[in-house]
């Protein structure tokens, strides 16, 4: 059966849909000897030769999960032009896996890394209204007027953020810590809503991804997902 390029590459753990897209455009991929158009196209998996970067790539028989403590200084790409730390660094070398979405080098927190392209895709796309949980330590102490800004909807650039589930955890020393659960993922959205309001954020960690926790996974360590909590994210995905 015909399968678009990009899925392909996205079954085969080489990167999320969209970064597979990318890759194609580049002209990393190459189809039977030869480069696809930009666009992509179909092929024939079992039969057509597919290779990135000069080596085949096949989809793996059974799919990684694992979900990892992401420590602030590493950022989420596979490779980084700057040549910065990546959290690719912090799982085993010969599982071929990919970070599902962003969470900014400034960040801590939950990642899940996937090699099961179809997942990743359904679970980074908007309109899955998957959930995303943050504990955020700002400036200052939010009044009712700026909670109910985030959570009635900001403004940014690109246009209105969806609302958010906001609540206030505990203040210390003219600080205080939001728990903030958004169902979007635009670039550092957290961090530029809560600018918005005029409470700039110190530290955030990310505390949860749809069904699957954090937990009590120390930073920098990382754990395989177990079979219910593969299931539990696949339903979340709408799969």
């Amino acid at each position: 059966m015909s399968e678009r390029l990009n899925r392909y590459l996205a079954r085969s753990g080489v990167a999320s849909r969209r970064a597979a897209d990318a890759l194609i455009a580049s002209g990393a991929v190459l189809v039977n000897g030869r480069r696809p158009p930009p666009q992509g196209m179909l092929i024939e998996p079992g039969q057509d030769d597919v290779k990135v970067g000069g080596r085949s790539v096949v989809p793996p028989l059974r799919h990684s999960y694992l979900a990892l403590n992401k420590p602030e200084g590493y950022v989420t790409t596979a490779a980084d032009p700057g040549s910065r730390p990546t959290v690719l660094t912090l799982v085993p070398s010969e599982t071929r896996v990919f970070p599902v979405g962003r969470l900014d080098m400034d960040s801590r927190g939950l990642l899940l890394l996937t090699d099961d392209g179809e997942l990743a895709n359904r679970l980074a796309h908007p309109r899955q209204h998957v959930p995303k949980e943050y504990l955020a330590l700002v400036d200052g102490i939010p009044n009712e007027a700026d909670l109910r800004r985030l959570r009635t909807g900001i403004d940014l650039e690109e246009g209105r953020t969806a609302p958010a589930e906001v609540e206030l955890v505990s203040t210390v020393r003219g600080r205080t810590q939001l728990r903030v659960v958004i169902r979007e993922g635009r670039n550092r959205q957290v961090r530029r809503m809560l600018d918005a309001v005029g409470h700039p954020v110190r530290d955030l960690q990310r505390t949860a991804f749809g069904p699957l926790r954090l937990g009590r996974l120390k930073e920098g360590d990382w754990r395989r997902l177990r079979p219910p909590e593969v299931a539990s994210l696949r339903r979340a995905a709408g799969l």
